[in-house]
């Protein structure tokens, strides 16, 4: 058995995983879990760790799909929304959603550094720089947001940035130093053999087809076999309607899968190194045409981008994400990449996550609007906890009704277009 890979430097870099069995013939466990990226992995090492049994089915292979592909940014924070938002939003499960945010990185780094997963992982912080000095406002007011809620969220002015990054392109920023960077199909990968080593089974190439809820069970169905469960968390997120199109398509069709393209360059001579972002920090600015970077092990910069469009859609983002390198860093050159992969996130339009509740012991989430590492094992291991008896008022899972976009198939179309929109809005200092 085998499975391709998109051609990434993680595919390339990544310890190496023999496949797991397919699921065949008839099988039973405690919970069940749908997805072997960074959600379906860290929920299976928590509900094994809370002794009981549970198997991942996985349509391809561990990190196959988002988790596997992205930029390996470990961002303590979303896209959009405050903790304050949340808690208006929420209330009492809103801020304890918001504390689960702000916990992400330290969740995920605790887990890489406790079951030693050879994740290239690098707590180094993360850095949000502003983009316009009317962003600078608003990087200050996001830094109280967070401080008020306990979390080590730090402004920096235009000389601490110049100083962290290396260039005067930006005017200030918000720094976290919980967040930082990983390898994620490494990561993946490590999850899967520290989910295995406490007693769960995985299931690769065990595309599921449809699951239902069948008296006090859950009984889930793939090409090859039938599984049966009492409790089911599907851990799918932007893949949710790739694999198997009528698996849940209400949830499917409340997310819009949005390709993102990453890349890496050469590895970055020691004297530029020294002075490119000396920190090694994680970077993401506050544009909505997003400019991010960091360094892998190798002292590669790892970037991308996005482009309107479908013609030579490759090249184009990858010269747009060379240029926007060498805008900020003359002395780099235009960069040549040598590897570029793309793959899908999960996008919606408030860019709020949803949590959704499939029935009894089921659960399921979608929508990391870009900020799935963090996020996406902070609620695996919080789904865990519900399927294996926490009460709800404990848990940090904001429920709502998937609510499906009308004419979703004409809304991924357009939905590149919205990168024009955001473009704009670049450039219009924010009303704060």
């Amino acid at each position: 058995m085998s499975v391709t890979f998109p051609p990434s430097l993680w595919a390339a870099t990544a310890p190496e995983r023999a496949l797991a069995p397919a699921l065949t013939g008839n099988a039973e466990t405690d919970v069940a879990i749908i997805g072997g990226g960074f959600t379906g992995l860290s929920a299976a090492i928590e509900v094994a760790r809370r002794g009981h049994a549970v198997t991942v089915l996985e349509g391809q292979a561990v990190g196959w799909g988002a988790s596997g592909r992205n930029n390996g940014q470990v961002i303590p924070i979303l896209t959009a929304a405050e903790p304050d938002a949340w808690v208006a939003r929420f209330g009492a499960t809103g801020e304890r959603f918001a504390r689960l945010i702000g916990n992400s990185a330290s969740i995920l780094f605790d887990l890489e550094r406790e079951f030693d997963m050879k994740a290239e992982a690098e707590q180094s912080g993360w850095f949000q720089p502003a983009h316009s000095p009317g962003r600078v406002k608003l990087s200050q007011i996001r830094v109280e947001a967070w401080k008020r809620f306990g979390f080590p969220a730090e402004f920096k002015d235009a000389a601490q940035t110049r100083d962290i990054l290396g260039t005067d392109f930006w005017y200030g920023g918000m720094y976290n130093p919980t967040g930082g960077h990983i390898n994620p199909l490494a990561l993946a990968r490590g999850m899967a053999k520290a989910a295995e080593g406490l007693g769960a089974v995985i299931h690769e190439q065990s595309r599921v087809t449809r699951y239902a809820r069948e008296g006090a069970h859950w009984v889930i169905e793939t090409d090859g076999g039938t599984l049966k469960a009492r409790a089911l968390i599907l851990a799918t997120n932007a893949y949710t309607g790739e694999l198997s199109p009528g698996l849940a398509p209400r949830i499917a069709r409340s997310v819009i899968p949005v390709y993102a393209w990453q890349m890496s360059t050469q590895p970055i001579g020691d004297n530029l190194r020294a002075t490119i972002l000396p920190g090694r920090q994680a970077v993401s600015d506050t544009r909505g045409d997003l400019r991010f970077f960091r360094y892998d092990a190798r002292n590669r910069l790892i970037t991308g981008g996005a482009v309107m469009g479908s013609h030579d859609v490759e090249a184009r983002v990858r010269a747009k994400a060379a240029q926007s390198l060498a805008e900020a860093y003359p002395e780099l050159g235009t960069p040549e990449m040598t590897h570029v992969w793309s793959g899908f996130i999960g996008m919606n339009w408030d860019r709020f996550p949803r949590v959704h509740r499939l029935g009894p012991d089921g659960w399921a989430w979608v929508a990391c609007n870009g900020r799935g590492v963090a996020l996406g094992t902070a609620l695996g291991r919080e789904l865990a906890r519900a399927v294996t008896g926490v009460p709800e008022e404990e848990l940090a899972l904001p429920v709502t009704e998937p609510k499906p976009f009308p004419m979703h198939g004409i809304a991924r179309r357009i939905a590149p277009s919205y990168l024009a929109w955001l473009r704009r809005k670049d450039l219009v200092e924010p009303k704060l």
